[in-house]
Formats: C-alpha cells, sequence, structure tokens
C-alpha cells in the first residue's frame, strides 16, 4: 500500500479543505421539571441506590405538556445565535439531531426554521439515535468545508420522555430531556473540525429500537417482547452496553488518526452520556484518565442526541476548554450507529462589534411570530370564503398561487 513521506496511509489524511468550519456558538435548554430517582422508586420497582449504581443517573428533565421537540430545540439555538452573535437571516442551514419529532413530516428543523424567522436557511431532521448530534455536524461541516454554505446551526434535541414505557424500569430510568446546538461558521483560520468517523451496523437493529406501528417487522409475531407497547422505546440493555464499551475507544482513536493526532493531544472528550461506566471503561480502553471525559449524566440521564451539546455546554461554562484545545465527541446508539469526530477549539469570533445584534434578532423572532399569525388568519379567511362561495374561493387561492410564482 502506498504511503506519504510520514508513513501514514493516505486514506486517513485529512481531506482537502475549501474552507474550516468552527464552532462559533452554542447554546442548550433543559425543562425546568425535574424527575428523581426518589420520584421514579414510587411509580416503579427501584431505588436510588440501583439506578445511581448501575447508571450513574440521579435524576432527570421532563418536558412539560407545553414544551416539544421543537420549542426546546428553538430555545438552545437562540441561545446558540447569541453566542456567536449572528442573526437568524444569516443562517445557510439549520440540522436538528433527533429520534422524537413533533411530527413524521414536517421536520422539526422546518419548524424551528420558521420560529427563528431564518428564512434563507435549508431545514432538515436526521435520524441517527444517539450519535445522531456527530453525524448532523458532520453533515454540515463537510457543507461549509465544500463551499456551498457558509453558516448552519445544529441542533440536538429530544423529549424521550414521551417514548419511554414507564412500567420498564430498564428503560424509563436512564432517559430524560433537553436540547443542545452549535453554530458553525466558514473560515479560512486552521481549525475547527479535522476529522469524523461515522459508522454503522444494522445486524443490531433489534438491540435499542422504536417501532413504527406501520413497520413490517412490528407486525411479526414475536417482533417485540411479551407485553411491549410498538410505540416505546425497547432495548436490550446488556447488549448495547458490551457495544458500546467496545466501540467507543476503538472510534475516537480512529478519528484521533484520521486527524493526524494522538490520545495524549486530547484535552477533552464529549462523549455520549449514556451510562457512567461506558464512560470509565473508554478511559481504560484509551490509557487515558476518567477526568478528561466530560460528565453530566448524574443530572440529565440519557438525553439521547442532545447529550453531546448540552455537555459541551456545561464544559465551556466550567472554564474546562481553551483556545487551541483539541477535542473528541463520541456519540453510539441505535441502528447500530456510532461516530466520533474531532475538532480544535476556536471558541467564538472576536472582530467589530456587531451593534444592536441582540436587538436585531428579537426583532426578527417577532417578525416571525407576526408572520406566522398573517398566515394563519389568511388561512382561516380562505376557508370562509371556500365554504360560503367555493367559486370564489378557488378563484382566489389561484390567484395567490400565480402572484406568489410571479415573485419568484
Amino acid at each position: 500500500m502506498a504511503t506519504h513521506g510520514n508513513g501514514r496511509d493516505p486514506r486517513l489524511l485529512p481531506e482537502p479543505q475549501g474552507a474550516y468550519a468552527h464552532v462559533v456558538g452554542w447554546g442548550m435548554a433543559v425543562p425546568s421539571q425535574v424527575l428523581t430517582n426518589q420520584d421514579l422508586a414510587a411509580i416503579v420497582e427501584t431505588s436510588d441506590e440501583w439506578i445511581r449504581t448501575r447508571t450513574g443517573v440521579s435524576e432527570r428533565r421532563i418536558a412539560a405538556s407545553h414544551e416539544s421537540t421543537a420549542s426546546l430545540g428553538l430555545r438552545a439555538a437562540r441561545n446558540a445565535l447569541e453566542v456567536a452573535n449572528i442573526l437568524p437571516l444569516e443562517l445557510d442551514l439549520i440540522v436538528v439531531a433527533t429520534s422524537t419529532p413533533d411530527n413524521v413530516f414536517p421536520s422539526t428543523a422546518s419548524l424551528i426554521q420558521d420560529q427563528l424567522g431564518a428564512t434563507r436557511a435549508g431545514a432538515f431532521d436526521l435520524s441517527a439515535a444517539c450519535a445522531g448530534f456527530v453525524y448532523a455536524l458532520n453533515m454540515a461541516a463537510q457543507s461549509i468545508r465544500s463551499g456551498s454554505i457558509e453558516s448552519a446551526i445544529v441542533i440536538g434535541a429530544e423529549t424521550m420522555s414521551r417514548i419511554i414505557d414507564w412500567r420498564d424500569r430498564g428503560t424509563c430510568v436512564l432517559f430524560g430531556d433537553g436540547a443542545g446546538a452549535v453554530v458553525l461558521k466558514a473560515s479560512e483560520s486552521d481549525g475547527g473540525i479535522r476529522s469524523a468517523v461515522l459508522r454503522s451496523d444494522g445486524s443490531g437493529r433489534d438491540l435499542l429500537i422504536l417501532p413504527a406501528m406501520a413497520s413490517p417487522e412490528s407486525q411479526q409475531p414475536g417482533a417485540a417482547p411479551v407485553g411491549a407497547r410498538l410505540d416505546k422505546l425497547q432495548m436490550n440493555g446488556r447488549e448495547v452496553y458490551r457495544f458500546a464499551t467496545r466501540i467507543v475507544g476503538e472510534s475516537i482513536s480512529q478519528a484521533l488518526e484520521k486527524a493526524q493526532l494522538d490520545i495524549a493531544d486530547l484535552a477533552l472528550v464529549v462523549p455520549h452520556q449514556a451510562n457512567f461506566r461506558i464512560i470509565e471503561a473508554a478511559a481504560r480502553n484509551l490509557g487515558v484518565s476518567p477526568d478528561i471525559f466530560v460528565s453530566n449524566l448524574e443530572r440529565y440521564g440519557n438525553t439521547s442526541a442532545a447529550s453531546i451539546p448540552i455537555a459541551l455546554c456545561e464544559a465551556i461554562d466550567a472554564g474546562r476548554i481553551e483556545e487551541g484545545d483539541h477535542i473528541a465527541f463520541c456519540g453510539f446508539g441505535g441502528g447500530l450507529a456510532w461516530a466520533s469526530m474531532v475538532l480544535t477549539w476556536t471558541g467564538r469570533e472576536t472582530g467589530e462589534p456587531r451593534p444592536l445584534g441582540r436587538q436585531r434578532r428579537q426583532l426578527t423572532y417577532a417578525r416571525a411570530g407576526w408572520r406566522r399569525r398573517v398566515r394563519d388568519w389568511e388561512r382561516q379567511m380562505d376557508d370562509l370564503v371556500s365554504s360560503l362561495h367555493p367559486r370564489r374561493g378557488r378563484l382566489r387561492r389561484l390567484r395567490r398561487r400565480f402572484e406568489r410564482q410571479r415573485l419568484e
């Protein structure tokens, strides 16, 4: 096999870059409602000691009835835009990694795009379970590196409490709700996202699954455990644990090699927050101290695609990340899917101050709200006119369609 002068396999070298994708903003949002282990012990056969010794979780956040995946993602996105000090109109792309979208379609990303007033941005959801945030971050970074976009916001948002079977103590003790977001921006300066390794093994599809009611597999005898609900998450905890302890260290090592870095170069690892024993096993496999791993599992539980950006935000707030630090992300979960990423931290942009930035963002949000209300009112009027004068209603809709096409 041909190698470069440094002896490295050329397939592992970073791809040519048209631009560097830097993280310039970050934000998180979690529900205010806290569910403790003691609270869970009142509704399912478990105890605080049983949960903490097996998972490391003490409490988790649960979305209220008025909260949704989109509303949590929107709050995280606004916080990230505040740090980045950019306007929603400057965004080219919005990607939401989630396993708990508000609808099958339209995408949660489209709902957030509308409420942000990011009228120039494309938007889509990405489904890769707990690995979704790293997948989505890489998709956005590659778009920046190719030169097709200049800025993006990547959001991990989940309301896992809506898909949990609260009778199953093997899963209901693990998960919580929340959202985190980062803003990516193109730059000619070296740094930002350096490498990513994305992998999947569909042979493990039944180990961690949320069956769709209409899927062929869900209709087959024996497809789900007796008593399991087809609209609720199902997990083989033992097998998922074996899978995770094996691939976390391996995947991080692959991403480091692709970035031409060694494990000793890492200042911090921000892993998916699934189980503290998985983090300890990853540290042993990599030969490093568990202290370089960020863990907030005790307070939030497993928030799936939201766990890495939430942990990142808290690490930044705690002063654990400095400019020039090399950082690794690693997500893993249903699919089975896993992904690792290495980036060099540069932090928020420091340039000319942007006067009235916050006021302009608030004005954009307000304008987006009024735009939604006007659209809703127009549709209600159309429906009313159509019911009273069917022919006039059809003509009015045709006229509005022609006017939109002419403007486009």
